[in-house]
């Protein structure tokens, strides 16, 4: 007789929807660790500063301000670099720590230094690699920053050279 009353034994179903869920959670981290390690760039390696570095000395410093055209306030450091060595310098990087009225970092740049030239009637600031510094020579440099922290405690901030290139 038919068992249209009795229930007949089957096979109960397997929940895959946590399988999926399983698979797709492995699949993404794969590829997310797949894309950090195929972004992630190579560790900069420490360059040494130049031995030259002691050979350059700063003094006579000097701020100023103006104002430009727009109606900013352009602060300047100006200064005299010494060349005590036996090379010609023909590029300065250096680091300008602006301090707040605790001693804490308020600012820090790093920007060339340029030496001053006198352009017919106005003082130019250029770039050492058009004027270079030669052994034993001294030349005045400028240094000019287009805003400064109003954190500053308006001292003189401590100036730091952090990279040179001679010829």
């Amino acid at each position: 007789m038919d068992s249209l009353g009795q229930p007949t034994a089957t096979t109960p179903e397997r929940d895959s929807s946590r399988m999926i869920i399983v698979v797709a959670v492995v699949v993404v981290i794969g590829i997310a660790l797949g894309a950090a390690l195929l972004l992630r760039q190579p560790p900069k390696p420490v360059v040494a500063p130049s031995p030259y570095i002691a050979k350059l000395k700063l003094s006579d410093f000097k701020m100023s301000a103006a104002e430009n055209f727009i109606g900013a306030t352009v602060s300047y450091v100006d200064g005299t670099i010494a060349n005590t060595g036996d090379k010609t310098v023909t590029h300065i990087m250096v680091q300008v720590n602006f301090e707040d009225s605790m001693g804490q970092l308020a600012q820090r740049e790093e920007l060339p230094l340029r030496v001053v030239r006198t352009n017919g009637a106005y003082l130019e600031p250029v770039d050492l690699n058009v004027a270079p510094l030669a052994p034993g020579q001294s030349m005045p440099f400028r240094l000019t920053f287009d805003s400064i922290s109003t954190q500053w405690n308006h001292q003189y901030p401590d100036i730091t050279i952090t990279d040179v290139t001679v010829k």
